[in-house]
């Protein structure tokens, strides 16, 4: 299953920022090209305020809904603004997340992609921030943890740490932590001493880090740690700006090292949770990467071969 929503298309933060609409045009290109023709499509609702205040605080919501402008650009924070469309955008992205939630529990489809923005992962439980308005993912496991689901394992490959996420679980034993990032580089967070309450696992790549550093950080140090925790479910933050075409970050990894650690996260969650995966649209400023990196993902997540 595939979600989106077309106002994920019209948040705009200005002239020359990097998370700009033809970010989601070069996913959708790549998800509209064969061979992902025969994977159905939903149309994401908009998250709730309920759905949103089990991983924020009500002041963060407000906040956001507050700063929704009526014309031009309202600003968060120097790398955060909003336009006019900038909060149904959010809202659906959020919302995409919590249905494919729903859709892999009910059995309606054994995975989903959610290509949406804004992104979501450096948004804490209470402040927007790094080009985040809700976290989208977190949304998701809280949702998932409403409905029942006791391990709940939240992968995030993205080249920034995901702050946010670990903020919002950090001291909740059934969720699972798990990324692998470069260091240094914003937002200054995940060294591999942040450790929650056992929970967290972040493994750290140097400037340069190519595809065997990457490949030996989730065989050795983070795989492990999520195969000994058996997720019942596995919600994917999937940023590929650690490619070596990315502007914003100095890794070197391509788009085959994201194919194979999805295979690898694909048959862990067919060991403990019935199969069920959920990943969703992080980083990635590359259009020609992300292009790539979208359709070897979603190849894999979705064993086409």
């Amino acid at each position: 299953m595939i979600l989106s929503h077309p106002d994920c298309a019209l948040h705009d933060m200005g002239p020359g920022h990097p998370e700009c609409p033809a970010r989601l045009a070069a996913v959708m290109a790549a998800l509209d090209a064969p061979p992902f023709s025969g994977v159905r499509r939903q149309q994401a609702p908009a998250a709730t305020i309920e759905q949103l205040r089990r991983a924020h605080d009500p002041r963060l919501i407000e906040r956001v809904i507050g700063a929704a402008p009526q014309a031009g650009l309202s600003r968060l924070d120097p790398d955060t603004a909003m336009n006019i469309h900038s909060l149904s955008a959010a809202l659906h992205a959020a919302g995409a997340v919590a249905a494919a939630v729903d859709a892999v529990l009910e059995g309606r489809a054994a995975r989903a992609f959610c290509a949406v923005r804004p992104p979501g992962h450096h948004a804490t439980h209470a402040d927007p921030m790094g080009f985040c308005l809700f976290n989208n993912v977190a949304v998701g496991a809280a949702h998932a943890l409403a409905l029942g689901v006791e391990r709940i394992a939240i992968i995030d490959f993205d080249v920034h740490h995901g702050n946010g996420t670990q903020d919002i679980f950090a001291h909740d034993p059934r969720v699972l932590y798990a990324s692998s990032h470069q260091w240094p580089l914003y937002p200054g967070t995940g060294a591999e001493h942040e450790q929650g309450v056992g929970n967290i696992h972040n493994a750290v790549l140097m400037p340069g880090a190519r595809s065997t550093e990457f490949r030996e950080a989730w065989t050795h140090q983070l795989l492990p740690a999520v195969q000994a925790f058996r997720p019942q479910l596995l919600l994917i933050s999937a940023g590929f700006d650690a490619h070596r075409l990315d502007p914003l970050a100095q890794l070197n990894l391509g788009a085959e090292d994201f194919a194979w650690l999805t295979r690898a996260l694909v048959d862990i969650a067919g060991r403990h949770g019935d199969g069920r995966v959920v990943s969703t649209l992080e980083g990635g400023y590359s259009l020609t990467a992300l292009r790539e990196c979208t359709a070897a993902h979603c190849r894999a997540l979705f064993d086409i071969d």
